[in-house]
């Protein structure tokens, strides 16, 4: 049987909206230390005040680097990513230029990766690439998981949660076969209860990004105390 806390590691406490204020990220720091989730992400400006916050605990300090939209500059998103690093951040979730995909220019796309996944490996942090699975094909899905792991990225997401569409059991499955065991992958957007949580893991996702922590792991916990936290089918 799962324990809550296999869930909790499995969860990026996301506090993104663009409304938050200082108070509500520490409200979000204490949520994520509470059930010690894997790691919080939260907007470039406040990374000093989290890292502050999660300083000695075992859950990441997490960022968002282009987000939403993924179309500054490469150097931009470099120097985004330098700043956000030296301020202590330990994981990054970086968006692709989107467009520049779809208009096929993978040297683009895989450079602008590898600049900074190599930046990050640098400090010893992770690099998390969404692909903003909602605007592309199949295909072009396919190529975009398959450039993140061609360019070093440790893991590849599908959405910002800010696109027309979220996560889908189906991406992630789609996501999983395109690339190597190395790379893991992460679901956000529209993750907000437990259930979808575990279908997300049983086709291979190691992280989801939620921004409902309290509601699924208060799900967990009753489950778990009810001996009736399993993991579910694939299928």
């Amino acid at each position: 049987m799962l324990t809550p806390h296999d869930i909790a590691k499995m969860l990026d406490h996301s506090t993104l909206q663009p409304y938050l204020t200082p108070d509500e990220i520490r409200h979000g720091a204490m949520v994520a230390l509470k059930y010690d989730v894997a790691s919080m992400c939260a907007r470039p400006c406040d990374v000093p005040l989290m890292a502050e916050l999660l300083k000695g605990s075992d859950v990441r300090v997490c960022t968002v680097i282009g987000f939403p939209h993924g179309d500054h500059e490469t150097a931009i998103k470099v120097q985004e990513a330098d700043l956000a690093l030296k301020e202590g951040c330990e994981e990054l979730d970086m968006v692709i230029n989107i467009g520049r995909l779809i208009a096929g220019d993978d040297a683009y796309v895989q450079n602008e990766i590898a600049q900074i996944v190599s930046l990050a490996h640098e400090h010893g942090a992770i690099v998390k690439v969404i692909i903003e699975t909602c605007y592309l094909t199949d295909e072009q899905k396919v190529r975009a998981c398959k450039l993140s792991e061609a360019a070093g990225a440790d893991f590849v997401k599908t959405s910002t949660g800010y696109g027309s569409k979220g996560c889908t059991i189906e991406d992630l499955r789609l996501m999983r076969a395109s690339v190597s065991p190395t790379v893991r992958v992460k679901g956000s957007g529209g993750i907000r209860d437990l259930d979808t949580v575990l279908k997300a893991r049983a086709v291979g996702a190691s992280r989801c990004g939620v921004s409902a922590t309290e509601k699924i792991m208060a799900e967990a916990e009753a489950r778990y105390a009810a001996g009736q936290l399993e993991e579910v089918s694939a299928d």
